[in-house]
């Protein structure tokens, strides 16, 4: 069974996953690839696409200016790709808070964007959407500044000097890495919205045009890319957390075939860069994908 299949490309990579793929035409009874879909998955910088899809809305109904303008200072920076790593003060408009969101996974970036859209709204967006399981806790330094308080360091230096040292087990209990008590969904539900999204059923269809573009411009390839030929395309959106290698987005092929696929890989070491992994997710949504297409969809 292609289910079999994908399992045992994971524990070739020595992980354990969990996938969901399906037609993004697709209605309820919808020929689908389920490898637990409806487990609770931590979903990290998944959680952007929500954050930027009502920022997109709060944009078309008229409540953000997204020209509005925004300062970028030390006290927001929490390390990493674009703002979020720069080592001077930064002025950048709402609409490139999400540009840098989506297409570095840049945290301050999403911070700052949720200070000005509202943690309460995207919480209310993930319910109107009706992904009931889908829980949303706070943006990235609200899981920074939980990890400092768990490993009992005063800032992200010592926590760089601490963490190595600890016991795996100790790492593992860390409430980032449980979906009881951080940002978390399951795969379906992730596959769902980017259905929405891309059936311009999550919002006004110019809100959702903009996140279909922002996803389509994500730089990193390494993962869902990985499995597929040139001619087709990906827009998706990792996330990466100890451990934790994850990525969802659309596959596009040359014939209009759109299919939503949502990856959640978990190892037994807790490091972030898994290469070997990283071509797992690949391998396993090709897997799905292929399955669905051989299936006449």
């Amino acid at each position: 069974m292609v289910e079999e299949r994908i399992r045992e490309v994971f524990a070739g990579a020595g992980a354990e996953g969990l996938l969901h793929a399906v037609p993004v035409l697709g209605g309820p009874g919808a020929d689908e690839v389920d490898v637990g879909a409806d487990e609770s998955v931590v979903i990290a910088s998944l959680f952007k696409v929500l954050l930027v899809l009502e920022f997109a809305r709060q944009v078309a109904a008229g409540q953000l200016d997204p020209g509005e303008r925004v300062r970028v200072t030390a006290a927001d920076r929490l390390g990493g790709w674009g703002t979020a790593g720069c080592a001077d003060d930064v002025e950048l408009s709402l609409r490139d808070l999400a540009f840098f969101a989506i297409s570095v996974s840049d945290n301050s970036a999403a911070d700052l964007l949720l200070a000005r859209v509202g943690l309460d709204t995207v919480r209310l967006l993930a319910a109107e959407l009706g992904l009931e399981r889908t829980r949303i806790v706070g943006g990235p330094r609200d899981v920074l500044e939980a990890m400092l308080a768990e490993v009992g360091a005063r800032d992200e230096a010592e926590f760089a000097r601490v963490y190595p040292a600890l016991p795996d087990e100790h790492k593992r209990r860390l409430s980032v890495l449980d979906p009881l008590r951080t940002n978390a969904a399951t795969p379906r539900e992730i596959t769902r919205l980017l259905r929405l999204v891309w059936c311009d059923e999550a919002g006004p269809a110019d809100a959702c045009a903009r996140v279909r573009e922002l996803m389509a411009r994500q730089v990193f390839r390494h993962r869902l890319v990985s499995g597929f030929p040139d001619e087709v395309t990906v827009a998706a959106k990792t996330g990466t957390l100890p451990g934790l290698h994850m990525e969802a987005g659309v596959v596009t092929y040359p014939d209009g075939g759109r299919y939503a696929v949502s990856v959640f890989v978990r190892t037994r070491e807790l490091t972030a860069s898994r290469p070997a992994v990283d071509a797992a997710i690949g391998a396993a949504a090709r897997i799905a994908v292929d399955s669905l297409r051989g299936r006449g969809l």
